[in-house]
């Protein structure tokens, strides 16, 4: 029996920039200890760096999946087939979808630092959900494995 691939998987990784800036609170958290000796220096340095870091890469660590009939993102898993058609956002319009165009009610897997997003209908009465925001740095391709997943499952 032959494992199925999935057809997309998409990790939401921080900006690199944010690794610097987690060097840059290590830094910080030193120079608030140099007063109290090399060693609490040191140990603020890599506390300081590790923490940020850390918190830096759980952020970063949310994925997107398309497998086994069900759209996974972050920790919401929805069946394709309670989902209807899907529109590529960019620039202003995903701005707008994240700002005055929300509705409460969606599901939003928002990431500021990612500018492109998927907008995806839920077509499922009994879920009150009017729609998915995933940002996504490949909205297209994300759209196009929702699109194949539907045809498979129906």
């Amino acid at each position: 029996m032959q494992l199925s691939t999935a057809p997309y998987e998409e990790r939401l990784t921080a900006p690199r920039s944010w690794w610097l800036i987690s060097f840059l609170v290590g830094v910080s958290f030193a120079l608030i200890l140099l007063p109290f000796g090399t060693l609490p220096l040191l140990g603020g340095l890599v506390g300081g760096t590790a923490v940020a870091a850390v918190m830096a890469s759980s952020y970063g660590s949310v994925r997107i999946r398309v497998v086994g009939g069900s759209l996974i993102a972050g920790e919401a898993k929805i069946p394709v087939t309670a989902l209807g058609g899907a529109e590529v956002l960019e620039g202003e319009e995903a701005r707008a979808w994240r700002t005055y165009k929300a509705d409460t009610r969606a599901f939003m897997l928002l990431r500021a630092y990612i500018p492109t997003a998927l907008r995806v209908e839920v077509t499922d009465p009994a879920d009150p959900t009017p729609y998915l925001y995933l940002s996504t740095r490949e909205p297209q391709r994300l759209a196009q494995a929702l699109e194949a997943a539907r045809e498979a499952a129906a």
